[in-house]
């Protein structure tokens, strides 16, 4: 596992990205500063210039603190725990969630991943 790191409005979080080949592409792309769009009141998403190699897998239940890729080419973070019905190729985890609701507020909001 790689770890990064996680701006949001002023506060760190730190972020597990695991062993697999969509993880380390995204690993390659940092830094990256994304201005992320808000979905469903539990997730915060962006479409990537260019595709990860996805390998989506149906999850069952998302957590808090999730990255994960839906398609080839939207990173989610996920911030709010619930179950889906829906297939993401899983990225990392952030550590310590708990704070993460607050730090990304509502509507869009600016990410920064750096290692």
């Amino acid at each position: 596992m790689q770890t990064v790191k996680i701006k949001i409005n002023g506060q760190t979080f730190t972020a597990e990205l695991y062993d697999n080949p969509a993880a380390q592409k995204l690993k390659e792309r940092l830094p990256l500063t994304l201005n992320m769009k808000d979905l469903h009141g539990n997730e915060k998403y962006y479409y990537l210039d260019n595709p990860l190699p996805a390998k989506a897998q149906h999850v069952g239940k998302i957590n808090a603190g999730d990255i994960m890729l839906f398609g080839n080419d939207c990173l989610v973070v996920f911030y709010k725990s619930f179950n889906t019905s829906y297939s993401y190729t899983p990225l990392g985890k952030i550590e310590n969630a708990a704070a993460l609701a607050k730090a990304v507020g509502r509507g869009r909001v600016q990410m920064e991943f750096s290692l």
